[in-house]
C-alpha cells in the first residue's frame, strides 16, 4: 500500500506528484552523496523528468471542489518527500506507505512536516507569521521541510501578504503545499508563484470502493454513502459511520414536503437552524471545557475549580473565549451548508425525473418523495428552487443572519 492510495480517482495528479517525489528524492540523495564525499565536488543535479526539466518545486496549490481530496493529495506527497525506504537506493519510488518517513507523515506527527488546518471562520496574520518563522528552519531530518495549508482559502487579505515573501523566496529545504477549492480563492500573487494541480470530484464507485478497503463499511452501505454524497469522500465517510449524520440528513430531504404554507416554511427554517446549533454545542462540549480547564491549570488555576487566575492573565482567557466563539459559528455555518447540499442534491434528482435523464438518484431511498416533487412541478420551478439553496449558500457566506437566509430559502422553495 503506497501512499498515494488514499488519492482516489485522481491518477493524472499522482502521476505528476510521483514524478516530483522522484525528482526531489534524486536531489536529496545527491546532495548527502556530496557532502560524505572527501573529495568536495559538487553533487549531480536531480534527473530530468519528461520535458527534461525537474518534476520538482517549492510551492503548489491542489484545487478541486469539496471532497475531490485536495488535502489527501497534499499529505500523499508530504509523504512521499519523507520517505526514507531502502527500496529508493534500488530503483523503487519514494512514498512506499510503509517507512518511517511515510508513516509518521500520514498520521501527523512528523518532524518536519507542518499539517495546518483551522476550525476558525480566517487564518490571520499571527498565525500565519509563526508558519514562515517554521518554514526558515532547515528541516530536522536532513530531507524537506514541508508545510501543508489544508485552508489556504480563509487566509486574510493581511495573512496572504505575509505568506507571500515565503513563498516568493523559500529557505533551500522548504516545500508549501496550499490546498483550495478554486485558484480564485488564493491571492493572484501567490497562485502566480506556485505549480497548479486541479483535482476533480472522483467517481461513487472509487469513493464506495475506498471505504470498503480503508474504513472496513459494508458494500452496500458504503454504496449509498458514495452515491447520496456524489462523490464527497468525507462527507461519504461521516454518513457511513456516523448515525447522527444519517438523522439529519433524512430530516433535510423531507423539508421539500413540508413547504406548502407560510407556517411549514418558517417551522421548517427554524428546525434546520436548531440542528446547526446543535451541531455546535456538541463540539462546544467536546472541545471548550477541555481547552478551558487546560488553560486555567497553565495559567496558575486549580483544575477543576472557579478559583480566581492571577493578575495579568484574563487576557489571555477572553482570547480563547474568543477563539471558541469563532468556532461555534463556522460549526454551525458548515452544518447548514452541509444540509443545502444535501437540498440541493434532493432538486438534482427531481430535475433528472423532471427530464427523463437516464443517471442514477443520489437518494434513491426517498425517490417516493423526488417523484412526488417532479410530478407536482416544471423543470422551471425545480430550477429556481435550486437557484434559491443557492442564493442562501451565498447569503450565508456574506454573513447575512443564519435564520434569516434560511427563511428566505424555504419561502421561495414554496413559490418555486
Amino acid at each position: 500500500m503506497t501512499v498515494w492510495d488514499d488519492v482516489v480517482g485522481q491518477d493524472r495528479v499522482t502521476a505528476q506528484l510521483a514524478a516530483a517525489a522522484r525528482d526531489a528524492d534524486a536531489l536529496v540523495s545527491a546532495e548527502q552523496a556530496g557532502r560524505e564525499s572527501a573529495r568536495g565536488e559538487q553533487p549531480e543535479p536531480p534527473s530530468a523528468g519528461p520535458g527534461g526539466a525537474s518534476q520538482m518545486t517549492h510551492a503548489w496549490l491542489f484545487t478541486g471542489p469539496p471532497g475531490s481530496g485536495r488535502s489527501t493529495a497534499a499529505r500523499a506527497f508530504a509523504a512521499a518527500l519523507q520517505c526514507v525506504s531502502p527500496d529508493r537506493a534500488l530503483g523503487g519510488a519514494p512514498g512506499c506507505g510503509f517507512c518511517d518517513g511515510c508513516h509518521t507523515a500520514l498520521i501527523g506527527t512528523h518532524a518536519d512536516v507542518e499539517i495546518v488546518r483551522t476550525d476558525l471562520l480566517s487564518i490571520g496574520v499571527k498565525e500565519t507569521r509563526d508558519l514562515v518563522r517554521r518554514s526558515s528552519l532547515s528541516p530536522s531530518g536532513g530531507r524537506w521541510q514541508v508545510i501543508v495549508l489544508e485552508d489556504a482559502d480563509r487566509l486574510t487579505e493581511g495573512a496572504g501578504n505575509v505568506l507571500l515573501k515565503a513563498v516568493e523566496e523559500p529557505a533551500p529545504r522548504t516545500v508549501w503545499l496550499l490546498c483550495a477549492p478554486s485558484v480564485e480563492d488564493v491571492l493572484p500573487t501567490i497562485r502566480s508563484r506556485c505549480r497548479l494541480l486541479s483535482l476533480r470530484t472522483p467517481p461513487v464507485d472509487a469513493v464506495a470502493d475506498v471505504l470498503v478497503r480503508r474504513d472496513g463499511i459494508e458494500p452496500d452501505a458504503a454504496g449509498r454513502a458514495a452515491r447520496a454524497t456524489q462523490g464527497h469522500i468525507g462527507r461519504a465517510r461521516r454518513l457511513a459511520t456516523d448515525e447522527r449524520a444519517r438523522a439529519r440528513r433524512t430530516a433535510v430531504l423531507k423539508m421539500p414536503l413540508r413547504v406548502d404554507d407560510i407556517g411549514g416554511c418558517l417551522k421548517a427554517a427554524q428546525e434546520l437552524i436548531d440542528a446547526a446549533g446543535e451541531d455546535a454545542k456538541q463540539v462546544a462540549e467536546e472541545v471548550d471545557t477541555k481547552e478551558t480547564e487546560e488553560l486555567r491549570a497553565a495559567l496558575g488555576a486549580a483544575a477543576g475549580t472557579n478559583g480566581r487566575l492571577p493578575r495579568g492573565t484574563a487576557g489571555a482567557m477572553k482570547e480563547l473565549q474568543d477563539k471558541q466563539k469563532r468556532r461555534s459559528t463556522r460549526t454551525q455555518r458548515d452544518s447548514l451548508d452541509l444540509a443545502l447540499v444535501d437540498l440541493t442534491g434532493f432538486y438534482r434528482d427531481v430535475l433528472a425525473l423532471q427530464m427523463g435523464a437516464s443517471v442514477p438518484l443520489a437518494n434513491d431511498e426517498v425517490r417516493d418523495s423526488v417523484q412526488r416533487i417532479a410530478t407536482a412541478s416544471t423543470p422551471e420551478r425545480t430550477l429556481r428552487r435550486i437557484e434559491a439553496v443557492i442564493a442562501c449558500r451565498e447569503a450565508l457566506d456574506r454573513n447575512v443572519a443564519p435564520l434569516l437566509a434560511v427563511e428566505a430559502m424555504t419561502v421561495a422553495l414554496r413559490a418555486g
